[in-house]
């Protein structure tokens, strides 16, 4: 099978239409599959458990993320938590400092309250720090890299070598990256996940997530849970990311290198007060992205200078760059933080991982870049 990804992304996974020969997968939207006795199952019996397009596109994911299994969930987050279920009760989880806002929700909204699990915030890189923090209960590292929004990365070699050493989980937020830009898995995760409403998809139409792994133990059990829980994709929503998922490799491209040229441009501008952009030889985990990353990724975020009325006054200037929440699709977008990703924790906690009312996320998309670059220069003018 071909190893480049922007092949694998056009042939990989089961996604042979056996029946008609259509050269995409159907949309089959049937809940229940006629069995032809009570001795004799078919491939499929109950789309809670197994449902054909749901399946060409899991086989595909992960393939792409160099996995043997993915489960399709119903968003992102259903995905996280999916991932959580994995724990017994009363679990220690070390999480890079930083995470996302809907994370962090999750982490401390629910499984604190409803599964008595105890959550460290740390810096990952720093594994001194992590090391102190390893309790006999602790069962999981969860890495997200990079972070959102400030982009910071973790060296998922390093603390997957580390986990291992101690017996610990580890799981790979690869939502900012993708299989494209970096492979946890092949970096020694046992899990990824990610949410698929954002560059899977690509086109800002539909939400999910998926969980994606290459151990047999962790597949079986993934398995189960999913099929328990039943938070999976919709096929009409499968449908729409497998679809997405061709053009991966060329949106990718266009969007990391238009992000790299906003970067460059924003780093010098007399408005801007902080950057954060992998890609950047100043950013502090620079050499880490070389390490592990194809390029910095396709998101910028910066730090206004001035206060809240310069970010509105930014923000009713911009053209291109529509405010809107989520990220990853084929048209820029800007997120303010502050009121949108993280709105959920409070102003204290925020400011704790350096987010302000004048942080802004910026999503780069596939337009020309000498538009993306003239909107940028009309709303900081």
């Amino acid at each position: 099978m071909a190893k480049n990804i922007a092949t694998v992304l056009i042939h990989g996974g089961k996604q042979a239409d056996t029946v008609n020969h259509a050269i995409f997968p159907a949309i089959t939207t049937a809940s229940t599959f006629v069995q032809q006795n009570l001795t004799e199952h078919g491939e499929y019996c109950y789309s809670r458990c197994g449902n054909p397009t749901r399946y060409a596109y899991e086989t595909l994911l992960a393939e792409i993320e160099g996995g043997t299994y993915a489960t399709a969930t119903a968003s992102g987050v259903a995905a996280s938590a999916l991932v959580l279920s994995l724990l017994p009760k009363e679990s220690h989880i070390i999480a890079m400092k930083g995470v996302y806002g809907g994370t962090f929700r999750l982490f401390e909204r629910v499984a604190t309250i409803n599964s008595g699990h105890e959550i460290d915030y740390v810096d990952l890189n720093n594994i001194d720090e992590v090391a102190s923090k390893i309790k006999s209960n602790t069962r999981l590292i969860w890495i997200e890299s990079p972070t959102n929004p400030l982009l910071e990365l973790v060296d998922i070699k390093q603390i997957c070598q580390f986990a291992k050493q101690h017996n610990i989980l580890t799981c790979v937020d690869n939502t900012f990256a993708t299989a494209w830009n970096q492979k946890p898995l092949e970096l020694g995760t046992d899990i990824v996940m990610l949410s698929a409403s954002k560059y899977i998809g690509g086109h800002s139409d539909l939400i999910g997530g998926a969980v994606i792994t290459q151990r047999e133990d962790l597949a079986s059990k993934l398995d189960l849970l999913k099929t328990t829980l039943g938070a999976i994709a919709s096929p009409f929503d499968s449908y729409l990311a497998l679809r997405g998922l061709k053009t991966l490799a060329l949106r990718m491209a266009a969007q990391c290198s238009n992000a790299l040229e906003v970067a460059k441009y924003l780093s010098t501008h007399p408005k801007i007060e902080e950057i954060y952009y992998p890609g950047l030889p100043t950013h502090p985990q620079h050499h880490i992205c070389k390490e592990q990353m194809r390029t910095g990724g396709a998101v910028v975020t910066i730090k206004l200078k001035g206060d809240i009325e310069n970010t509105k006054e930014f923000l009713s200037k911009i053209t291109y760059f529509v405010l809107a929440e989520s990220l990853g699709g084929v048209e820029s977008m800007v997120n303010h933080s502050a009121t949108m990703s993280h709105a959920s924790m409070t102003k204290e906690e925020r400011e704790s991982i350096h987010v302000y009312d004048t942080t802004l996320r910026l999503s780069v998309g596939i337009e020309d870049i000498t538009d993306l670059l003239s909107d940028l220069e009309k709303a900081l003018s």
